[in-house]
């Protein structure tokens, strides 16, 4: 059953229209139009990054607007995901992204007939679509919902987030898509209305490479030490000088999604700290990517002013996930044993998630990614997923690699399959948190997938198990600001990631400000990017209907008038295992709509509310 996304009588905004008729006042009840929205993601943006010096814009926009200081990353903590909770409002249970790189069942044509692709990706996202009745999230997003109504829309930015905020658009024509394809055959194609401004803006019709901030190093090479500006520049531009005098010129609403791949993409190649856990992601570099990014926004905001569009413009900025700096040790992983062209001696390669897997279970690793060829002694896959046992119409067991936390599937089912890979990850230093699919049963020392919200009416498939890495800090006076994270990734210790369960990685920076929010209002509640899709909904009155459950809110406290909401907190802890590791989940809920903390073993994760780990239990 469908139910309503939101109710025309719950978020019309209403006047009185007067007319005099002799003696009598007759009121007309007329629908007020809504005011533009404009969408800004600073990818990977801490929030406790923000301060006049690091990103003054948004630290001006949220001192006058509204600070959300209890701001929420979806786990897995990763881009797609959280623009898939974005641009639906829902969580990642209904949304099926269950991190950037999934187990999709099918092989996918764009990602080179891989069954694990990674879906930053336009030409993948429409194969996703293709094989899943045509939108493989199955909700609205808040963009076709807008252009659905005849609203102004547009999506610029990062390759894959911007695409996942009106994913079945794929003409031009309707809204506008920019991003790292445009221009070749890979992407989605400009409507002759915005290749000719493109023309008299004596802008490329081809979006410009990310450069010298795309090299990522190696293990004996730094990687980039220059931020995301030239593209983005290119981004900037073509947002301020043609998209948003065309939206001017029409006089009508409009919702704009700006999606600025800085602070992210340099925080990952950064090379200031290569192999060392100091200065990590808090360097130069990452500190230029953060005012890259700020400065794109204050670019937006000026041109708003200039068009004459700033005081009907709501503007709300948030980050997808925060960030943490990279970590390849391991006393337990069986890798660090072998020897590996790409990986210092002693540290953990690229898919050692799939290699300890592959060996504990004795059966085979195939690479998805790389012709489905058999790893062998001293290799690793590809793109870190794995294919063990079985084939590739029928593995055992895959491995999604994502980076701060992995995915593993059990396609069958297999029961006592899940249970020996439970417990070669419960052996594993790296490892701090397990969740389970509910139908797989409960295991000691594990929560379920349920409780994170990742079950839910998704039509890709269900993970079996999702682990979260282990993290710390390097003693800087404030844990969320130098956190380390172990990391199955390509990249190198020292460099940057995100995806964990830390609260270094949930924490991203919120702000709104604009005609419809409060103004020097810091509210407490949590929120989270999930919040945001309901909440531009309720703006724009936007008229849907939903699919799955898994709901955020909208955040009407941050509205005027608004109350706050009551809020609960809990820890919800498993049964301890054998060696008495347990998993620990803090969390907070209104209404329905539940926030999570931080997860993962004490002693392992930074932020737990329970920091000692138990004593092991007796078999």
């Amino acid at each position: 059953m469908r139910r309503p996304l939101l109710l025309g009588t719950a978020f019309l905004q209403i006047v009185l229209g007067q007319a005099l008729l002799g003696s009598s006042a007759v009121a007309q009840v007329q629908p007020v139009q809504p005011h533009n929205v404009v969408l800004f993601i600073a990818d990977g943006l801490r929030f406790r990054m923000v301060d006049d010096n690091t990103a003054p814009t948004m630290a001006a926009m949220a001192r006058q607007g509204v600070s959300l200081r209890n701001g929420h990353a979806l786990f897995p903590t990763f881009t797609m995901a959280n623009a898939s909770g974005m641009a639906t409002g829902h969580m990642l249970g209904d949304t099926g992204t269950f991190s950037n790189t999934i187990y999709t069942g099918f092989e996918v044509p764009g990602a080179g007939d891989s069954l694990t692709p990674f879906l930053e990706s336009d030409a993948v996202l429409g194969d996703v679509d293709e094989h899943f009745t045509g939108n493989y999230l199955d909700e609205a997003t808040v963009l076709k919902l807008a252009r659905d109504k005849g609203y102004s829309t547009a999506s610029i930015g990062k390759i894959g987030p911007a695409l996942l905020f009106d994913p079945t658009e794929r003409t031009g024509e309707q809204t506008i898509l920019i991003d790292d394809a445009t221009g070749t055959p890979k992407g989605i194609p400009l409507s002759t209305e915005v290749s000719e401004r493109l023309k008299t803006a004596s802008l490329p019709l081809v979006a410009p490479p990310r450069g010298a901030n795309g090299i990522p190093g190696n293990v004996a090479k730094p990687g980039t030490l220059s931020a995301n500006v030239v593209q983005q520049d290119y981004f900037a531009s073509v947002t301020t000088r043609v998209v948003l005098p065309m939206f001017k010129e029409r006089n009508k609403p409009f919702l704009l999604v700006f999606w600025s791949r800085d602070p992210d993409g340099t925080q990952h190649n950064q090379g200031d700290s290569l192999n060392t856990l100091m200065p990590g992601i808090n360097g130069s570099t990452s500190l230029a990517a953060i005012r890259n990014a700020d400065d794109d926004l204050a670019r937006i905001r000026a041109s708003l002013n200039e068009l004459g569009l700033l005081d009907t413009t709501d503007i709300i900025a948030t980050s997808d996930h925060g960030f943490s700096t990279i970590s390849k040790e391991s006393q337990t992983s069986s890798t660090i044993k072998s020897k590996f062209p790409d990986a210092l001696p002693g540290h953990l390669p690229f898919g050692f998630v799939a290699l300890d897997l592959a060996l504990a279970l004795n059966l085979p690793l195939i690479d998805p990614d790389d012709g489905y060829r058999t790893i062998g002694d001293g290799q690793h896959t590809k793109s870190g997923n794995g294919l063990i046992g079985g084939d590739r119409n029928k593995p055992k067991v895959v491995v999604a690699a994502n980076g701060g936390s992995d995915l593993i599937y059990v396609p069958d089912g297999d029961k006592a399959m899940a249970k020996r890979i439970i417990d070669t990850l419960l052996a594993q230093d790296y490892v701090s948190g397990i969740f389970v699919d509910s139908k797989l049963g409960k295991y000691a020392g594990t929560l379920s997938l349920e409780d994170i919200a990742l079950e839910g009416s998704a039509l890709t498939p269900h993970p079996a198990i999702a682990i979260s890495f282990r993290s710390f800090d390097t003693v800087c006076g404030e844990p969320v600001r130098c956190t380390v994270e172990v990391a199955d990734t390509v990249l190198q210790q020292g460099q940057g990631m995100h995806g964990s369960f830390s609260r270094a990685d949930t924490w991203n920076f919120m702000a709104m400000q604009g005609p419809d929010f409060k103004g020097q209002f810091v509210d407490p509640a949590p929120a989270s990017n999930a919040d945001i899709g309901r909440t531009i909904a309720q703006l724009m009155h936007l008229d849907g209907s939903d699919n799955g459950k898994l709901l955020g809110r909208v955040l009407s406290e941050a509205l005027p008038g608004g109350a706050l909401p009551e809020v609960s907190s809990r820890v919800i802890t498993s049964e301890p295992a054998a060696n008495g590791l347990v998993t620990v989940l803090d969390m907070q809920q209104v209404g329905q709509t539940r926030y999570f903390d931080v997860a993962g073993f004490p002693g392992r994760t930074v932020g737990l509310s329970i920091t000692a780990v138990p004593a092991a239990t007796t078999q």
